[in-house]
């Protein structure tokens, strides 16, 4: 491991899927469920999710970069939610679940543009992702952290993100913990 730990902020519908499934990948060292790409100061779930703030539910990812790439992060990025479907994921519609990243370096936006462009001819239809540079972060209430794990039983859970974690264990076998 390296003393330089990067991070990278994506969002792709509700910020439950992607927490409990970047928790499972080696290299990655935090998530955290939280807000980001839109205008009001300190939101909150309720804010966010009246469609009024502009932010997205998103989740910062920290990781290791000796230990994983940049790609392999938004290969399972792509792999984790539906690129083309703008404002919505299955039953989540609102801006509040759009599809967007927000890169902290000139670096990860060139890795997230050739990355767009390659996930891009595996769609049929057109990726909607929003790609900006990262202005703040604001983390989620505590109840958001870790929602999955402190909550297997919860209906969503069991009907939304089980199927997503096993479409991740079953393609990204190598990177897993």
């Amino acid at each position: 491991m390296t003393d330089k730990i990067e991070s990278i902020v994506l969002g792709g519908g509700c910020f439950w899927c992607l927490d409990a499934g970047f928790r499972l990948i080696e290299g990655i060292t935090e998530v955290i469920s939280g807000y980001a790409g839109g205008t009001t100061k300190n939101p909150d779930y309720y804010s966010v999710g009246s469609g009024n703030t502009g932010h997205a539910e998103v989740v910062k990812v920290s990781y290791d970069p000796s230990v994983i790439t940049i790609s392999d992060i938004l290969d399972i990025f792509w792999a984790m939610h539906n690129p083309t479907t703008l404002n919505y994921q299955g039953a989540d519609h609102g801006t509040q679940y759009r599809s967007v990243i927000l890169y902290a370096s000139e670096d990860q936006k060139k890795a997230v543009e050739h990355s767009l462009k390659e996930a891009a001819k595996l769609w049929d239809d057109p990726i909607v992702t929003e790609v900006k540079e990262l202005d703040v972060f604001y983390p989620a209430e505590d109840e958001h952290q870790n929602y999955f794990e402190k909550h297997p039983e919860q209906g969503y859970c069991q009907v939304i993100i089980n199927p997503k974690l096993a479409k991740l264990r079953a393609k990204f076998t190598s990177k897993l913990r």
